[in-house]
């Protein structure tokens, strides 16, 4: 027992060891951003930071980086800004939607079908998806702060999509929403979507890899992975759930208003759930992760990108 004991202690001394190596690093990289616009300060929470570092296997340097281009990229994109009539055009037939229900750890749960394709705008499908990315992580819980993805391929072939559009998409996700993932479920895939994830596979960091999913309706193996993620009664009968609501576009079209609503209060005040979650994160930071990398000095780039920072905002 009394070595147990001391296993224990040994575990609980090792994780607060590493609890304060990583707060250190989180420490550094606010330190190296510098000076921080005011509307931008809450992307630099240490739940945020934390995201970047785990991303890049807690490389404070590479972080660093990849956190300032976000932060050029929000001062330039505006995706705070958008707003249900911005994107409703693109809306419209059901092709991506925040579903009515959540997965089994309380995830907002995005449901995405390629055959609903409306548009041949790259740009008006870019913006439309970060729209649904921030409004399906302004609706997630204090403890969570990762998505679930559900893509449904009914009706599929390779006209709905693009190697172009997707390799845009990677990048705004995994630059921009790192560790915002938390799995993408493909369900009921063609041979032929298999391929052209051969393709794309490539455009995809390996954490992204690991997170998407195939799943198959007649294959009781992988059906599993459905019943342990979702409660079937809630979930859509299109993935083998027992909801038959289905998408109704009037309804959505009032709630992402209300949505919009409460987003706008929340950039208007600095105050509201959203804010609360992201810093309750802290508590659910997954703390393992490979060694950091080595990286070679970009003193100079970071401080221009400081200056373009400040410039970007001095000009919004």
């Amino acid at each position: 027992m009394g070595t147990e004991l001391k296993t224990s202690a040994q575990n609980m001394d090792e994780q607060s060891q590493m609890r304060k190596e990583r707060q250190k690093k989180i420490d550094e990289v606010r330190a190296a951003l510098g000076p921080v616009p005011e509307k931008l300060s809450w992307y630099c929470s240490d739940a945020s930071i934390s995201r970047y570092l785990r991303a890049r296997n807690w490389n404070v340097k590479k972080a660093t980086r990849m956190l300032k281009e976000t932060l050029k990229w929000r001062l330039e994109f505006k995706p705070d800004e958008i707003r249900w009539e911005d994107i409703a055009g693109e809306a419209g037939a059901g092709k991506v939607y925040k579903s009515n229900f959540v997965d089994k750890k309380g995830r907002t749960v995005l449901v995405m079908r390629p055959s609903c394709q409306n548009s041949s705008s790259a740009a008006g499908q870019i913006k439309y998806f970060v729209y649904c990315m921030e409004n399906a992580i302004f609706n997630l819980p204090p403890n969570q702060e990762q998505t679930v993805w559900l893509v449904d391929f009914w009706n599929f072939n390779l006209s709905n999509i693009s190697v172009k559009l997707t390799k845009d998409t990677a990048h705004v996700l995994q630059n921009h929403y790192p560790e915002r993932l938390g799995v993408a479920i493909m369900y009921n895939p063609p041979r032929i979507f298999e391929q052209f994830f051969a393709v794309v596979k490539p455009f995809l960091e390996s954490k992204t890899r690991k997170k998407v999913k195939f799943v198959y309706k007649d294959d009781p193996s992988t059906k599993k992975i459905m019943e342990e993620l979702f409660d079937m009664d809630q979930l859509e009968s299109a993935f083998g759930g027992n909801n038959t609501e289905g998408f109704d576009i009037e309804k959505y079209a009032l709630k992402m208003k209300e949505d919009d609503e409460k987003r706008r209060l929340f950039w208007e005040k600095g105050e509201g759930n959203y804010a609360s979650a992201a810093l309750s994160c802290n508590g659910v930071i997954d703390v393992s992760s490979p060694s950091d990398d080595e990286c070679p000095s970009e003193e100079e780039e970071e401080k221009k990108d400081n200056r373009e920072i400040s410039s970007s905002a001095e000009g919004s």
